[in-house]
């Protein structure tokens, strides 16, 4: 399937690009923090009007059971 040198190419890069995107998540946490204050909020709710929105159209179209 892979050979030795793959596996441990395979591994290696997964364990530096994860440091990697950790470091930057953690630098980056600051900055989000500040410019990014109450977004969970919109996307839940956008998520819940969405999903609520679908799940009326199937009702609508098709009922419950079908």
């Amino acid at each position: 399937m892979f050979s030795r040198g793959q596996a441990i190419f395979g591994v290696l890069f997964a364990v530096v690009f994860i440091i990697a995107i950790v470091f930057t998540y953690i630098k980056d946490s600051k900055i989000h923090k500040s410019n990014y204050k109450n977004t969970a909020l919109w996307v839940i709710g956008s998520s819940i009007v969405i999903l609520t929105f679908f799940g009326l159209i199937r009702y609508f179209m098709h009922g419950w059971n079908h």
